[in-house]
């Protein structure tokens, strides 16, 4: 793969010693004036209903019907829907993936019915979420959360990489990631589909996806990459309720420091466009809020991208969040906020109504013009005018088995070991092995959403050449030393949370003959609203299931594969050894029997806090006020707050030892450098990766402080008995914080830095 250096992202780009800002002091993405002379020609000859017709996007679902397996474009449907209503945008797929070749077919056709109509090209748009994951055949990720816990940037860039490519091979030039929602609340059901709670982790893991994707030259993408949509904006994952598509409450402060933080650094690395929170923000449907998406987002940081719903968002201001009147104001309300496309899936009711707006002076030609720029300049960034299809026959890589290497390795370096009693793992060749629990079996549950189908939930029918992780210990340690028996199993094809009767008395007697129990427990696949849940325990059944099991002395080596941290307090005890696998795709139980056999080196690290109880829900950089009671901490410091694991938490085959730590200078102002070098060395017997991470706390602060924040990292590989000496380096303006007014602020003070099991204090001056 193709080699990239990436930087940590500061968190504040300050502008004086004690006030900072996120204004740019230059553009996002450089201007071409060639480009911008095209878009202004194009958009010169364009009348108001084509200039409509390009901010509309469209679902597939109306523009054909199955017949048997097969999937038909209506002809008919296609003119009328570019040539009547000039239809810029359409999306998603019809029910499942289709294959490339369908792909070329289905774009294909909307591209020549939009050039012969219009003389502009569509912009097809898809969620390639852990790779072409609308493709048969393609190379799927694992999902964001586990490129998270892996810690590791380069991963995210050679998944988008490879992700572009093979949509590129479908003919499909854009994709809606990647996702930096920060997922604030373990309820929520969209957890899995960012990279954890961490903002500099969102921020530096988004940039490197979105460079992937896209390339270097955000003006110039070139045929093996596509363009992304970075979502949702923003704060769609601190929801009060912890349910999907709810409001949140966000302080202003943490709006700006946090949740904003990714954003930026995603429009930084050339992000061309940007998707809305379905939801509302302190009240305030984002998809109507002029000061989050064109003062913070358009005119802050000087981008000249282009901003789209996400699905019939539009309609829920009048349908849901109850401030519009009718369908009519909430497209007004919209379109002057500063939505430039709209997916309007199954209504094209959308383009008269926004020209009877223009026409009646509630919209100005001014904001659809300035929309329709940048819908013109996203589709000549693409080259689509030049060329509007990319033929499979130009990407001979497709499927191949060079990135499915690179598809496992991220798999291994996604899957935590969270627990290690006594060494029992790796396990010992020979061994007879029980393997049991609804996720033994599943490609679906390794998957998770966005898999073949928005659910995830056929993806068994698609996976039959991948093993599950039955298949993959067969494989490993032969099958003649493994047996199958679940215990309790999900029901085909269903809900996320619907299993059938359990029958956890087999498993109890297969576990007879066992040496070990190889417990795979957790989630099945869900997406979105459907993946809501009440209660955050997992399931009754499946929790009998280890109950039972452990009542045989057998040793349980229990294996997580879930979306979402399930509260697991009551049977943990009960394992000897503990892997979360999170959701590594179709190459996830090959990479887990790689790690359970000892040929991979676990190194992975929990992306978010796993909490141990239901009412005691936190994040890692809770704020000190909030400390009740003391117990020891991963790192040797005073975590306040009961949890099962923290953030940050994971194990290794081999052991690290931190010394040495130190900083380039004791005192420091806005504008200095600082440099940190801390001595990590490999104790163990075995090379493995350490994730090395720098921690601040601000020891005194006009506002009240956090416990401590991150605010760099490095993974490095270290070989048995040898020391390397990791360098991180930050600004003295990332450890400023906003204050109440939303303004960035550093104050003079002690801040108290981390890494490992090492601290040191540093004194701003």
């Amino acid at each position: 793969m193709k080699n990239f250096r990436f930087i940590l992202l500061a968190m504040a780009a300050c502008l004086g010693a004690v006030s900072c800002s996120d204004k740019a002091v230059k553009p996002a993405i450089p201007s071409d004036p060639q480009i911008e002379r095209a878009v202004e020609k194009t958009l010169s000859q364009m009348t108001l209903e084509e200039k409509v017709g390009q901010m509309t996007e469209i679902g597939i679902d109306i523009l054909g019907h199955y017949e048997g397996d097969n999937w038909v474009m209506d002809v008919d449907k296609v003119e009328n829907a570019i040539g009547r209503y000039k239809v810029g945008s359409i999306l998603n797929t019809p029910v499942v993936g289709q294959t490339p070749e369908k792909w070329q077919e289905i774009i294909g056709l909307i591209q020549e019915v939009s050039m012969r109509e219009l003389g502009i090209p569509c912009v097809y748009g898809l969620d390639m979420n852990h790779g072409a994951s609308y493709v048969m055949g393609a190379t799927y990720f694992p999902q964001n959360i586990n490129i998270g816990a892996s810690f590791n940037p380069q991963l995210a860039y050679d998944a988008g990489v490879i992700t572009a490519y093979e949509s590129r091979a479908s003919n499909c030039p854009w994709t809606y990631c990647p996702t930096v929602d920060l997922s604030r609340d373990p309820r929520w059901p969209r957890v899995w589909e960012n990279y954890g709670e961490d903002a500099l982790v969102n921020a530096v893991i988004g940039a490197a996806s979105v460079r992937g994707l896209q390339g270097e030259d955000p003006n110039h993408v070139g045929p093996e990459n596509i363009a992304v949509s970075v979502k949702h904006y923003m704060g769609y994952g601190h929801p009060r309720t912890g349910k999907d598509r709810t409001p949140a409450y966000i302080p202003e402060s943490e709006l700006r420091e946090k949740c904003f933080a990714p954003f930026k650094a995603c429009v930084e690395a050339g992000a061309l466009t940007i998707m809305v929170n379905s939801a509302s923000v302190n009240g305030v449907p984002v998809h109507a809020n002029k000061e989050l998406i064109t003062d913070w987002l358009k005119e802050g940081l000087d981008w000249d991208g282009m901003v789209v719903t996400d699905w019939s968002d539009i309609n829920n201001l009048y349908t849901r969040e109850g401030v519009a009147t009718d369908k009519k104001q909430a497209i007004e309300m919209a379109i002057n906020a500063g939505i430039d496309m709209t997916m309007e899936p199954y209504d094209l009711e959308f383009c008269t109504l926004l020209i009877e707006l223009v026409k009646e002076g509630r919209v100005s030609k001014a904001r659809i013009d300035d929309a329709v720029r940048r819908v013109l300049r996203l589709k000549y960034r693409l080259g689509l005018f030049e060329t509007p299809n990319t033929p499979l026959e130009n990407y001979p890589k497709f499927g191949s088995e060079e990135f499915a290497q690179v598809a496992t390795r991220a798999a291994e370096e996604s899957e935590v070991l969270l627990k290690n009693v006594d060494g029992i793992l790796p396990l010992k060749k020979g061994l007879k092995i029980l393997v049991t629990g609804p996720n033994a079996n599943s490609m679906r549950c390794l998957n998770g959403g966005w898999s073949y189908s928005w659910q995830g939930h056929l993806a068994d029918r698609y996976t039959q050449q991948y093993n599950t992780i039955y298949e993959a210990v067969c494989n490993k340690f032969g099958k003649n030393n493994v047996v199958l028996e679940q215990g309790v199993t999900y029901v085909a094809e269903g809900g996320y949370e619907e299993e059938n009767a359990p029958q956890i008395e087999k498993a109890v007697r297969a576990a007879a003959g066992a040496d070990v129990i190889l417990a795979c427990i957790g989630e099945n696949s869900y997406c979105e609203t459907p993946g809501n849940l009440s209660d955050l325990a997992l399931s009754e059944n499946q929790r009998n299931l280890i109950k039972a099991l452990a009542k045989t002395g057998k040793p349980i080596v229990m294996i997580l594969n879930e979306g979402r941290p399930r509260i697991i307090n009551d049977i943990e005890p009960l394992a000897d050894a503990i892997i979360d696998i999170l959701l590594p795709s179709n190459y996830g139980g090959d990479a887990l029997a790689n790690i359970l056999a000892g040929d991979a080196n676990p190194s992975a690290k929990l992306p978010y806090t796993y909490p141990r109880h239901q009412a005691a829900l936190t994040n890692y950089d809770y704020r000190i006020s909030e400390e009740t009671d003391t117990m020891p901490g991963a790192y040797d410091y005073n975590a306040v707050v009961s949890v099962q694991w923290p953030f940050g938490y994971g194990l290794s085959y081999t052991t690290f030892e931190y010394s040495n730590f130190q900083c380039s200078t004791t005192e420091f102002g806005a504008d200095t450098e600082l440099v940190f070098t801390v001595d990590v060395k490999n104790t163990g017997d075995r090379a493995g990766k350490e994730v090395v991470m720098l921690y601040s706390r601000d020891m005194v602060a006009s506002m009240v402080p956090e416990n401590r924040r991150l605010r760099a990292f490095e993974k490095v590989e270290i070989q048995p008995g040898e020391t390397a000496t990791v360098t991180l380096k930050i600004k003295g303006s990332d450890l400023a914080f906003v204050n109440p007014q939303g303004e960035w602020t550093l104050e003079p003070g002690d801040f108290r830095m981390q890494a490992g099991n090492q601290t040191l204090m540093i004194t701003c001056k």
